[in-house]
Formats: structure tokens, sequence, C-alpha cells
């Protein structure tokens, strides 16, 4: 049976801060027509502040995916981007008030809960989906680091990442997705994560303004005493805090054993669809991040034209 393009059954809004510009934003997901595909309109810019969520539009990715054209901006669309693809959504369209999307709890869960788990959140459209078939193998690597993400042709769609950032906490993570593996329960409800030791350094470079305890995953990799975990609480305007035995802050619970490797999974999953659609491949990743993605996707769009 030929796979539909789908849209969402309504609007769905959502509002919080960004994490690393700390301004309030409210976003709402809006129904779009066959062949939209997924665009952001800056609504206190104008009704034609509209930006394409393709790989030619990325203009940073600085710890995040920021898109732009022309004087027009949004920042940090990976987790939006991810939890559309992962919920089959082909077109869409973004309405953001502010230039970054809300951090909501690090993940994409509440979009899937939105979304998802409504009788008519997503709907099938008149038209079939318009697969990126990928023919020949497309490979970004970083000789530096020994990151790659490679693209291989297939004939459905698979996803496999490995992280390993020299951590005695996180070790070496894997994960993997595909369509008999519930992005929303497995992938989507993965949260962002960040070392101590680098919390201090993005805060003095504004980059995690919005930054809390309730939306990241915080990895306490070496030694910590009293008076820097103090420290921590009061950046965060929180009790106390405290380092649990497998090493993380105890200012969430662990959602899976490798929610780490997941959530670059979801990381992944939404910047490769700025290639354009969704893809027919075999993706292969290992130390994946924002850069290396987009350029991936960048190549894939190339590779099709």
């Amino acid at each position: 049976m030929q796979q539909k393009q789908q849209t969402v059954g309504k609007s769905y809004s959502f509002e919080g801060k960004g994490l690393h510009t700390g301004k309030i934003s409210k976003i709402t997901v809006n129904p779009a027509p066959v062949d939209y595909g997924i665009r952001f309109r800056r609504t206190d810019l104008g009704e034609d502040a509209i930006i394409e969520a393709v790989a030619g539009n990325v203009s940073s990715t600085a710890r995040s995916t920021t898109i732009s054209k022309g004087d027009v901006s949004v920042m940090t669309i990976e987790h939006l981007m991810s939890a559309l693809t992962g919920m089959g959504i082909d077109n869409a369209l973004v309405d953001i008030d502010n230039i970054e999307v809300p951090i909501l709890d690090g993940s994409a869960k509440p979009y899937v809960d939105a979304i998802w788990q409504e009788g008519r959140g997503v709907i099938e459209q008149d038209a079939p989906r318009r697969y990126l078939e990928i023919r020949e193998t497309v490979e970004i690597r970083n000789e530096e680091t020994g990151a790659f993400v490679r693209i291989e042709p297939y004939g459905g769609s698979s996803y496999d990442l490995t992280i390993d950032f020299n951590s005695k906490v996180l070790g070496v993570q894997s994960a993997h997705w595909d369509t008999s593996v519930a992005y929303t329960e497995e992938i989507g409800v993965c949260r962002t994560f960040v070392f101590f030791h680098e919390i201090e350094y993005l805060f003095k470079n504004n980059l995690i303004k919005g930054g809390d305890v309730d939306n990241a995953i915080v990895i306490v990799e070496h030694p910590v005493s009293r008076e820097q975990i103090d420290h921590m609480s009061k950046l965060f305007n929180v009790p106390a805090l405290g380092v649990g035995a497998d090493g993380y802050l105890n200012n969430v619970n662990l959602r899976f054993r490798n929610e780490c490797a997941r959530h670059k999974l979801l990381d992944l999953i939404g910047d490769l669809r700025l290639a354009g659609g969704f893809m027919k491949a075999k993706i292969t990743a290992y130390k994946a991040g924002h850069t290396i993605n987009t350029k991936a996707a960048v190549a894939v769009s190339q590779s099709l034209k």
C-alpha cells in the first residue's frame, strides 16, 4: 500500500523559553497542503517572513540547528523537526513569535503527547509521499574527531548511531530506529544532555540562558565539590542538588540507560529531515552532531538534484 502524505489535523500551540536565548516564544504547528514541506513563519516579523526547513537554509550549528533566509532566522529547530519526522508528518507551517523554538522538556515528548496521542492529530492527504530515494552512498567525515555520517541506498529507512565522548559515565552508547521501533515511545521522549564542567562556560558565553534542571540531563564526569554543586543550584535557582552513584546530577531520572545516545539519534533524525523529506536509506552515524548532520543533509539534497 502506497504511503500517503500527512499533516496535522488542527493547529497545536506550545510555549516556553529558548534553551540558548532564554527568550519566551510561542509556536503553533498548523496544517499545510500537499507538497508544502515544513516551513517556519516568524509572526513577529510579518506574514511573509517564512523560511523553508531545508539544508540550504542552515546558517549555524553552534550547539543547535539554525535556519535563516535574508534577515529572518529560527534557532533550535531540531527537536521539532525530529518530532514531525518521527510522527510521519510531511507538511506543516510552524508559526513562531520569536527567534528560538522553546526547549520545553529537552526532548520531543511535548509534541508527541499533544499531536500523536490525539485521535485526529495526524491526518492523511490525497497525494503519495515523495520519498528521497538515495541512489549512491553519501558520507561526510571529520578526520580530526573520527566522526562520520554515512547514508546508503536502502529499500526502507534505518538509523544506527553511536556516541563516544571518552566518558567513564556515559561509556560508548548506541541507539537504533527504523519503522518497527515506536519513535514516540523509544526516541522522542529522550532529553538533551550536557556535562557539568561545560555549564558554567556555556552560561558565561550566553549559550544556555534558558537551561534549567527540568530540560537537560547533567553528566558529572569529574569529581566536584559541594561548593560547585551549590553554585550550580544557584545558577538554576533550585534547592540543593546532588550527584547520584551513576555519575548523573540528580535533577532528573533517566528514561533509558542509553537516553543520551537516543537523544543524539533524535537530533540526527531532525537534522537529516532538512535534506527535504523522508529518506529511503540506511544511515550510520558515529559521534554525530549538528554540524556533520546538516552537512550530510546538504550532500544528500545535492546528490538528488
